[in-house]
């Protein structure tokens, strides 16, 4: 597989600055032993929110069991789970001084309940450590287990995000480990736990605009709240190609598609990842932004 050679166009210029409260930042991740999926997934925002002293904790290790083709996190020399690593979260927190955390994680099928009870544990320790602090996860799909996403969903997270990644005719190819309906299931099954629900896709991997509006369509009807859509970026030659980039109009224009099939919130744009500007997301259900 070659890399992309296509020059990126001027909207995808990053300018990538450090700053006092980045170090900061990276230092209080490092010495807690935790991994992001900024650093892992090599997010393009990744100087914007570090600045801002915003950040994704990614748990359960930065080696992932599956292989999508469209992502940078590893997929080799899985370890064990770290005992300490829900309290490790929840001191990171609150030495950032967060009000609205967002966690991740690798997906685990190594493991009995796909990681569920370290989840849960991560966002308890969380509360205990930050009782003014809301959390919004990013889950994998258990392997459509429902007992782990429910293990998940009685700790009380806020916001409960399952990304589509892609259209379901592209899965075969970007996700050949998953299946579009079992993730469209995850996002019922958590609506139907009460819980505010998000997804989100990439973009430039060859699907046609018929196909984006009808996985809008799909993901509005499964009981999703909140709906993201960015430009995929081909991280190393070994990944898939961008087959083409999105240009900001068309961004803007899936988001008013969006609004009309009737998301309470949408995030449309080039740079625009799952958890970028997640509080502001989620508080707009609310009408509070």
């Amino acid at each position: 597989m070659e890399i992309n050679t296509v020059q990126k166009p001027k909207w995808l210029k990053i300018k990538y600055n450090v700053n006092k409260e980045f170090r900061e930042l990276r230092q209080i991740v490092h010495d807690n032993d935790l991994h992001t999926v900024c650093e892992e997934a090599r997010c393009p925002n990744q100087g914007e929110c570090w600045r801002a002293k915003t950040a994704t904790i990614m748990i359960l290790g930065n080696s992932c069991t599956r292989d999508c083709r469209f992502c940078a996190v590893s997929h080799e020399k899985i370890k064990p789970i770290d005992p300490d690593e829900p309290q490790k979260v929840g001191k990171a927190v609150k030495l950032m001084g967060l009000k609205y955390c967002v966690i991740t994680s690798v997906t685990r099928d190594d493991l009995k309940d796909g990681g569920a009870k370290i989840w849960a544990d991560s966002i308890r320790e969380i509360y205990q450590q930050n009782p003014n602090c809301k959390v919004e996860v990013l889950i994998p799909d258990f392997k459509g287990d429902t007992e782990a996403l429910k293990t998940v969903i009685n700790a009380n997270p806020f916001v409960v995000g399952h990304n589509l990644e892609t259209v379901r005719e592209l899965y075969s190819i970007a996700r050949p480990q998953a299946d579009y309906f079992q993730s469209l299931q995850v996002i019922t099954n958590a609506k139907k736990l009460g819980k505010i629900t998000k997804t989100g896709i990439m973009l430039g991997l060859g699907e046609t605009k018929k196909q984006v509006l009808e996985l809008m369509q799909d993901a509005y009807n499964s009981g999703c709240d909140i709906f993201t859509a960015g430009q995929y970026l081909q991280p190393t030659k070994n990944h898939l190609p961008v087959i083409k980039y999105i240009t900001p109009e068309e961004f803007e224009d899936y988001k008013v598609e969006g609004l009309k099939i009737g998301f309470k919130s949408v995030m449309s744009g080039p740079l625009v990842r799952s958890s970028y500007q997640a509080e502001k997301l989620a508080m707009e259900c609310f009408g509070e932004y």
